[in-house]
């Protein structure tokens, strides 16, 4: 256990370069990063989003993965990289994606050998990998761990199976897979999804909270800027071999359950005959499909190993804990126009942006 100083042996400040710096996970990556002094480039594809990373104190890099030639004034500024992050996915191509990213990533770590600089390369997948477990209270009840099998949704098979690959490339880096639960906080993902339809079922009258769910489903859920810290536990542990060809789950402590989050909700929005749970099938036509995901992928992670060996641990109130807060965190990022609520939007469906124009 224990952390590096952002310097190394040589007095050079450490370095981590970072793909998809202005998504959802990548943001809060770099913010941990940089936090922690290490000095820190940022991949986006639109030039629009440079201003954000800069004032992030993240040194923007433009660039997309078919064309690597942005790496010449990068590598004018940095002569290696010990840790390289990759936060992007496109989920209907997955393995071509892959392909590409990895060959960003092999020319980052073969210039940092050059350097004699082993990378450690982290991978961003997720705990829906491993697919769903029973519902809370049930007998046969367990949590995933980093040695269950996965069983993913058919949508996202090709990220599970490709991710892995990461570890035959032993000759030029260190790799570590990281596997995230769903995140809020900020702009929300999912979870933000969900609080702009609560707020349309409120703003229409609905006395009462409906959602098509099991209130026992699970629902196991990380603060997005605990999550970027877990990445930097990661990144800064000591013992490299402790680490090395490993696969690391990154949850909250406990989980929460729809009962509780609904409750939370129907409170919140002032619901004045509270939450009630409804089959799927009987979803009220403005449930967006998208967020059956949200309310009906019921799983329970475990992450004591990623506690165990590098010390980290969520610090951020659960969802339903600090709801309040976390609500006016995501409609000032919606007021905003924040481009990770315009993806999630994309995937998730209808009703989701009305709050908008409230």
């Amino acid at each position: 256990m224990g952390a590096k100083p952002p310097l190394d042996m040589s007095g050079r400040r450490r370095t981590v370069f970072v793909t998809g710096a202005n998504g959802y996970i990548g943001a809060a990556v770099c913010r941990a990063f940089v936090g922690a002094g290490w000095t820190t480039f940022g991949l986006v594809r639109k030039p629009e989003a440079v201003q954000d990373l800069m004032a992030a104190e993240v040194i923007p890099v433009v660039g997309t993965f078919d064309d690597l030639r942005f790496l010449g004034p990068v590598y004018e500024k940095a002569t290696g990289f010990d840790a390289i992050v990759s936060c992007t996915e496109n989920i209907s191509g997955y393995a071509d994606h892959f392909n590409q990213v990895m060959v960003l990533v092999k020319a980052l770590a073969e210039r940092s050998k050059q350097q004699v600089i082993r990378s450690l390369v982290l991978w961003s997948s997720g705990c829906k990998d491993y697919g769903t477990t029973e519902t809370h209270g049930a007998s046969a009840l367990a949590p995933h761990t980093e040695a269950s099998p996965t069983n993913p949704p058919d949508i996202l098979r090709q990220r599970t199976e490709n991710c892995l690959c990461i570890f035959d490339h032993t000759d030029l880096f260190d790799a570590v897979l990281v596997r995230p639960t769903s995140v809020f906080g900020r702009s929300s993902s999912y979870y933000g999804a969900m609080l702009s339809w609560v707020a349309n079922e409120a703003a229409a009258g609905s006395g009462t909270l409906k959602i098509p769910a099991n209130p026992n489903s699970i629902m196991h859920a990380t603060h997005v800027d605990d999550c970027g810290l877990a990445y930097l536990a990661v990144s800064e542990q000591a013992d490299r071999s402790a680490i090395a060809g490993k696969i690391f789950n990154i949850s909250g402590h406990r989980y929460e359950t729809a009962q509780e989050v609904g409750e939370a909700l129907a409170k919140e929005y002032g619901f004045e005959r509270g939450v009630e749970f409804v089959s799927p099938a009987d979803a009220p036509s403005s449930f967006p499909e998208g967020l059956h995901f949200v309310f009906n992928f019921s799983q329970w992670v475990s992450s004591e190993s990623i506690r165990q060996i590098t010390g980290w641990t969520d610090l951020r109130p659960l969802f339903s804990e600090n709801l309040n807060v976390y609500r006016w965190a995501y409609e000032a990022a919606l007021a905003r126009g924040d481009i990770n609520i315009t993806v999630v939007e994309g995937r998730v469906g209808s009703n989701f942006r009305r709050l908008g124009s409230m």
